[in-house]
């Protein structure tokens, strides 16, 4: 049985986690919001609608920036629609996912959700540059966070909210690169507005962060020439440049599959390089950083091809859209995502899981019933608890297995984080289907002398999920066996696992 190896150094470092790399994402879109996080009348609910069940599961989740409204949504989102009294609030069409919004759950709303979370939760507000501009970003940015006094922050008062939101970071529009976009543009045409809207915010608040559109996905046949672009007319004036990435198993292929961390690291890798291309074409100083505010496994053909028997003329209300169940090995390959993101975490400073309940979430609720964890709640919720400090430079010696996708990769994915007392946290993943995989970590500099705990998500049944009747099938178990010796760890990781080992 081969193994693998890799040394853990404090002298040889990536960077500092930002807390934002824990963020999600709530989009108006089936039933993240309604019957999601949003249900007056559920048993659990408070007088603004907010489901205590799920709140509660999301502070365990560990999330902190939530980005809001959208996604697609967005791009036909009039910000006016969703505030004042409820009852007062408009119906409209929503084109991205083909639904009627009932605009019950509005901007009021999700800043109560996130206070719901506790202070840890940011709120990450993404402006229509699809269908509106300029003069609308600037009216929302005045109603949310001016204090008082003019025409715009009175109205918000007058509608029950005294206090400003606070909203620091905003996306300047989703998806601009796509075709599906409501309001699509190109690079030049988006660069161009982006340009003006972040110029025009920082007029009203020098202060905001702002993130411009990049790639809705490496594979797109504009992507690195779109963000040279956008960024050629937005470098001085943005803070982050997004990326947005989707994995499955193509064709059945769990190899590639299990392997997608791969696209994920050169997507981050592409994109660094481009943004400081064009600071160097610039002659800039200046880093920008990057957003990954959309992630996940998402069984996108099995969208696409429902989308297309809907009816046009059918417009439901918060309909079951997007509601993949997540098994053992989906958790495996989203474990894997995450590690990809602490491994870049000198540039990927905001990250967003898309999305947070019902829609291809780590938490799922029945109307009326209960809410729970799927089997991608808990490498979030792990990495969020134990992913904090300083990420440690990680080079695996692993043995390799061929992909069809990514050619000869390894087996071992690993990154390792120190806390700020000094104790360690290893996320490891075997990506084997069949073999385990021992591993030896080799400790210079580190003054640890125990395993506190190895933490191991994995099952006979690859296919293991938890549902409505079985929302427990799946949860982390102990690994007996893990040893810290002479400046040594030794264990084995099982077949098809996610791993966390914390040293002391």
């Amino acid at each position: 049985m081969h193994k693998a190896r890799f040394t853990l150094d404090p002298a040889f470092t990536v960077g500092e986690v930002n807390p934002r790399l824990f963020g999600s994402f709530v989009e108006h879109l089936g039933r993240c919001v309604y019957t999601g996080v949003f249900e007056p009348g559920h048993p659990t609910a408070d007088d603004r609608g907010l489901r205590q069940d799920v709140l509660a599961l999301v502070r365990e989740l560990g999330v902190t920036a939530v980005r809001y409204p959208g996604g697609n949504f967005v791009s036909g989102y009039r910000w006016e629609d969703s505030v004042g009294p409820a009852e007062d609030r408009p119906r409209r069409l929503d084109l991205a996912w083909h639904s009627t919004e009932t605009n019950r759950f509005g901007l009021s709303e999700y800043i109560a959700f996130l206070r719901g979370i506790g202070p840890q939760a940011e709120p990450m507000m993404a402006v229509n540059l699809g269908t509106r501009g300029v003069a609308e970003a600037l009216e929302l940015q005045e109603y949310a966070n001016h204090p008082g006094g003019t025409a715009l922050s009175d109205l918000r008062v007058a509608h029950g909210d005294k206090d400003p939101f606070g909203i620091r970071l905003w996306c300047l529009g989703n998806e601009m690169d796509g075709p599906w976009q409501t309001g699509h543009k190109t690079a030049g045409e988006y660069g161009r507005l982006a340009a003006e809207t972040a110029r025009a915010m920082r007029q009203q608040d020098p202060g905001v962060e702002l993130v411009a559109c990049g790639s809705s996905s490496q594979s797109m046949p504009t992507f690195a020439a779109w963000e040279a672009t956008v960024l050629q007319e937005t470098y001085d004036l943005v803070d982050y440049i997004s990326l947005h990435a989707y994995y499955w198993p193509e064709d059945g292929d769990l190899d590639s599959f299990l392997a997608s961390a791969v696209d994920m690291e050169s997507f981050i890798d592409n994109v660094v390089a481009t943004a400081d291309h064009v600071g160097a074409k610039l002659k800039s100083k200046k880093k920008i950083n990057l957003s990954f505010d959309e992630w996940n496994v998402w069984y996108l053909p099995e969208w696409e091809a429902r989308a297309k028997t809907f009816e046009q003329h059918d417009w439901p209300e918060a309909p079951r859209l997007l509601e993949d169940n997540y098994s053992v090995t989906d958790a495996v390959v989203f474990g894997s995502l995450l590690i990809a993101l602490l491994r870049h975490a000198d540039r990927v400073t905001v990250a967003c899981l898309a999305q947070l309940v019902n829609v291809i979430a780590p938490i799922m609720t029945e109307p009326g019933g209960p809410a729970w964890r799927q089997t991608t709640f808990f490498p979030f919720a792990q990495a969020a608890r134990y992913g904090r400090g300083r990420v440690l430079d990680v080079r695996v010696d692993s043995p390799t297995y061929q992909t069809r996708k990514y050619g000869e990769t390894d087996l071992l994915h690993a990154t390792a984080v120190r806390g700020e007392d000094g104790t360690v946290t290893v996320f490891a993943v075997n990506r084997s289907r069949t073999e385990a995989l021992p591993l030896e970590v080799a400790l210079n500099g580190l003054d640890l002398s125990s395993v506190v705990e190895h933490s191991a998500l994995a099952d006979a049944d690859p296919d293991a999920r938890n549902t409505l009747d079985d929302p427990e099938r799946v949860t982390p178990h102990t690994v007996d066996g893990t040893a810290l010796q002479d400046g040594t760890l030794t264990t084995v990781l099982e077949p098809l696992s996610w791993n966390v080992i914390r040293l002391a």
